[in-house]
């Protein structure tokens, strides 16, 4: 049976743990703590205290009785939790230690979480004994089952962690696999470094490792996700070259980025390869070519793609109700838009506040106003509270037919529950007081003067406020 021995630190070694400066800025207002009601695990307590009093009390005489009852999963806690603060040599012995005293066995996990914790106080001559100790143990395949392992027990939003433990592991003789590359590759891109994420797949592929599906999906989405649509084609046909075949979420990652940088065509001609490879267009795939064709103004495409999907079967989802409503108010046809928002309604999808409110935009702009109130209510029955943009479209509808009356009553609606105007709201009040109002209710808006949006919409109005009174006088 192989044995673990593990090097023992110099103490110089372990002062370089990270401190918090006590010099940090600190907000103007800290909420306190929450309160910690959970009680603190019993063996958890016992091994901390048995690993504290090492020193003078043998660890044999501490934990005698309650060795058989141990499990990886307490040395897991102890280790990641450690509330006692114990220094990182002190768990280390402890787990050396436990590792000869029968029935106990280590699992990966356990081995895992030593092993980050070696890395994050920088004892990596500890943690490359310790990989090593369990790559060999576990056999050469496992590469990728002690990465993903030690990745569990840190904090992904540390990258650098994560590149400091691939180079404990070469420096242990233990190369990264694929998995762990594209693990790291997919970082990188989140992360927004696109460019050292390119270098380490070329690092990978020269050191002979072949990237798989999930490597390649990778760097596409991440140059499709930067605008990077000629790159992301290239990597597809890399990949194809390579023998390695796309599934359904790498189509649908460059049909979305190809609809993002408006190459609807491209798009098209996509689909149309994935269903000659044998895969099925889903629902995202119809719905990222509808929101595309609609944000690119071309309304009669995206309703043939509904047809399509209807034809196969596959029901439109609230994005693609969304989009299409969106592309239909923005092209007029205010009525099907309504259609389209019944339809949702009716088959049971909850539109949101601001579906409702491209609609009653519609009919406001169209001029019927009454029928932008009607749906008000039906949104208000539907358990919406409209905001102030819902409020604002209203507003602007009535002003432009010059029923400043009804605007003055909507202003003290939206005051009586709750919703407060902004500047857009006193924008359009003014516009329509200047132009159907009385002088003395602009007067009475001349006052909200600072709450405009800026000073030359509110000099503009000014103006035309001056010239229809003169009209005004002339008649």
């Amino acid at each position: 049976m192989a044995t673990l021995k593990i090097s023992t630190p110099c103490r110089r070694h372990l002062l370089s743990s990270r401190h918090l400066s006590s010099s940090a800025t600190s907000p103007w207002y800290a909420a306190p703590p929450p309160a910690h009601h959970h009680r603190q695990d019993p063996i958890l307590t016992t091994l901390s205290h048995a690993v504290k009093n090492a020193p003078s009390k043998s660890l044999d005489t501490s934990l005698k009785n309650l060795i058989p009852s141990l499990t990886p999963q307490h040395i897991v806690d102890l280790i990641n939790h450690n509330p006692l603060s114990l220094p990182p040599l002190s768990l280390l012995s402890f787990f050396t230690w436990l590792s000869s005293r029968p029935p106990f066995r280590h699992t990966l996990q356990s081995y895992a979480a030593m092993a980050h914790s070696l890395s994050a106080h920088q004892m990596d001559s500890q943690a490359h004994d310790l990989i090593k100790f369990v790559v060999n143990r576990k056999g050469k395949n496992s590469v990728s089952s002690v990465f993903a392992a030690i990745l569990e027990n840190r904090d992904w939003g540390d990258l650098e962690e994560g590149f400091r433990l691939k180079r404990v592991m070469e420096e242990s003789n233990v190369s990264p696999d694929v998995f762990s590359y594209s693990v790291l590759i997919n970082g990188l891109y989140k992360d927004g470094r696109l460019d050292d994420a390119n270098q380490l797949f070329d690092e990978m592929c020269e050191r002979g490792l072949a990237p798989n599906d999930v490597t390649f999906t990778t760097l596409i989405n991440g140059h499709c996700r930067s605008g990077r649509i000629g790159l992301a084609m290239e990597i597809y046909q890399q990949m194809l070259s390579k023998g390695v075949k796309p599934d359904l979420i790498t189509y649908n990652t460059l049909i979305n980025g190809l609809c993002k940088s408006g190459e609807l065509g491209d798009a098209r001609k996509l689909v149309n390869e994935m269903t000659r490879k044998g895969f099925k267009p889903d629902k995202i795939t119809f719905t990222t070519i509808i929101d595309g064709f609609c944000k690119e103004g071309d309304l009669d495409s995206a309703l043939e793609i509904r047809k399509e999907m209807a034809k196969e079967g596959v029901e439109l989802d609230n994005v693609a109700f969304t989009a299409l409503i969106s592309g239909l108010c923005r092209e007029g046809q205010i009525i099907d838009a309504e259609m389209a928002l019944r339809e949702m309604l009716r088959v049971g999808m909850r539109p949101d506040d601001s579906t409702f409110t491209m609609v009653i935009d519609g009919f406001c702009k169209k001029g019927d106003v009454k029928m932008g109130f009607k749906l008000l209510k039906e949104m208000q029955s539907d358990g919406h509270i409209p905001g102030v943009v819902t409020y604002n479209v209203l507003m602007n509808g009535l002003c432009k037919q010059g029923q400043m009356k009804n605007a003055n009553m909507l202003l003290d609606a939206m005051l009586n529950v709750g919703v407060d105007p902004d500047d857009i709201t006193y924008n359009i009040l003014l516009e329509g007081h200047s132009k159907h109002g009385s002088p003395e209710d602009f007067e009475k808006l001349q006052g909200e003067k600072g709450l405009v949006l800026d000073y030359a919409s509110y000099s503009s109005l000014l103006c035309s406020s001056d010239k229809t009174s003169k009209d005004r006088y002339k008649r």
